[in-house]
């Protein structure tokens, strides 16, 4: 048999570390700001169940009263915490939950403390409980994580023992009197142990794990331009390209680039290349589009056609070449020299591809440039797209 004590001392030593581990995890992480709220709200339940344990050895209510406004903060600033996932938060309704708890305390508390203790105060942590449910729902950015449904479940048990708490034992108690009131106290407090130990392991590991998320994300993006890289190109290009699923690639390669960065500078030389990134991005959204390495492009376009993938390369090439206004200080204009190659005529994998629309390139640009090769067939005039759009004014 486990006392109410010790039950306390229990979920007061295991909040006092989970407060310490949370801290200390804080340090050098980038979701800094919830793991603070997360740890301050740990801490504010230890001291107010520090406070409850004791509540009786002070005179009138105030115990009663203080450990619960106590309690009810951590849970509210535990569900800040959570919001501030997703930037938003909920100050005002923890700032109205306290002072309405306060309120009660006043009225209700002064005449049914011990009541009101049992049933009533338990309202505020019901209502914290479940507003920390529906944020780790509504959470976008955490869907795709593992730790996830472990999130929800721990804050839906500890809602659903304080609907029994508010709801259900009133009745019970109605029937069978102090007995269900104590069983019922150390279930709520034993659970409380469980919780205040799985919880705050869990809401750190969501952190880890979602942090794990942005780093191998960050692995796979290109800096400059925000496509992602070479890496993460033949990462999309192993899911999809199984089995006989038919695919295009188109690679681009900027004309006259170090001209570009010769004559205007390198800061020059990015703005063309988020710019041609733009064009990208706004004339195949459903593509993978990547930077391979300096002015070099690709995109991966999975159950596209060889005259779907030539028309999307030509309006490219021809909606680059017509911008003279890249962002940069001086007007430059830029064309892109592009080679296409097809899954099966020029290889099965991506690596393949990349090889035959690479030759393809390479005949581009020595047929003038600013036009569209295809790989298969190569020398016979079919495969050769002669530029659309001259530039206004060609840098060499």
């Amino acid at each position: 048999m486990i006392d109410l004590s010790t039950l306390y001392a229990l979920i007061i030593g295991t909040l006092l570390v989970s407060a310490a581990l949370t801290l200390w995890e804080s340090f050098g992480r980038w979701r800094r700001g919830p793991l603070l709220i997360w740890s301050t709200g740990w801490a504010t339940l230890a001291i107010g169940c520090g406070i409850a344990a004791a509540r009786t050895q002070v005179p009138g209510v105030y115990g009663w009263a203080a450990s619960n406004l106590l309690i009810v903060s951590g849970y509210l600033l535990v569900l800040n915490g959570v919001a501030a996932l997703d930037d938003r938060r909920y100050w005002r309704t923890s700032a109205l939950l306290v002072m309405g708890l306060a309120l009660g305390w006043m009225v209700e508390g002064a005449t049914a403390h011990l009541s009101f203790w049992q049933y009533g105060a338990g309202f505020p942590i019901l209502v914290a409980s479940a507003l920390t449910v529906f944020e780790l729902i509504r959470n976008r950015a955490l869907r795709r994580l593992r730790t996830r449904p472990l999130a929800i479940l721990l804050p839906t048990m500890h809602t659903a023992i304080y609907v029994g708490r508010v709801f259900v034992l009133p009745l019970l108690a109605h029937a069978d009197g102090a007995g269900v009131v104590a069983l019922a106290s150390k279930i709520t407090m034993y659970e409380g142990v469980l919780y205040s130990v799985a919880m705050p392991m869990t809401l750190v590991s969501l952190v880890r794990e979602e942090a794990q998320r942005h780093l191998l994300a960050a692995s796979r993006t290109d800096y400059l331009t925000g496509l992602t890289n070479r890496q993460g190109l033949f990462e999309a290009a192993a899911r999809l390209m199984r089995g006989d699923r038919a695919a295009t690639l188109l690679a681009f390669d900027l004309d006259h680039f170090k001209a570009i960065n010769d004559a205007h500078g390198h800061a020059a030389g990015d703005t063309v290349l988020q710019s041609f990134a733009r064009v990208l991005r706004e004339a195949a959204p459903d593509a993978t589009l990547a930077r391979l390495g300096g002015e070099e492009f690709a995109a991966l376009l999975p159950d596209t056609n060889v005259a779907a993938a030539r028309m999307l390369g030509e309006a490219i090439a021809a909606r680059f070449a017509a911008l003279d206004d890249h962002g940069a200080d001086v007007l430059v204009s830029a064309t892109v020299s592009t080679g296409l190659a097809q899954r099966g005529p020029d290889g099965d994998d991506l690596d393949a591809l990349l090889r035959a629309a690479d030759r393809a390139l390479y005949v581009a640009k020595s047929l003038g440039r600013n036009r569209l090769v295809s790989a298969s067939p190569l020398f016979n005039g079919a495969g050769v797209a002669p530029a659309r759009a001259a530039p206004r004014r060609l840098v060499a």
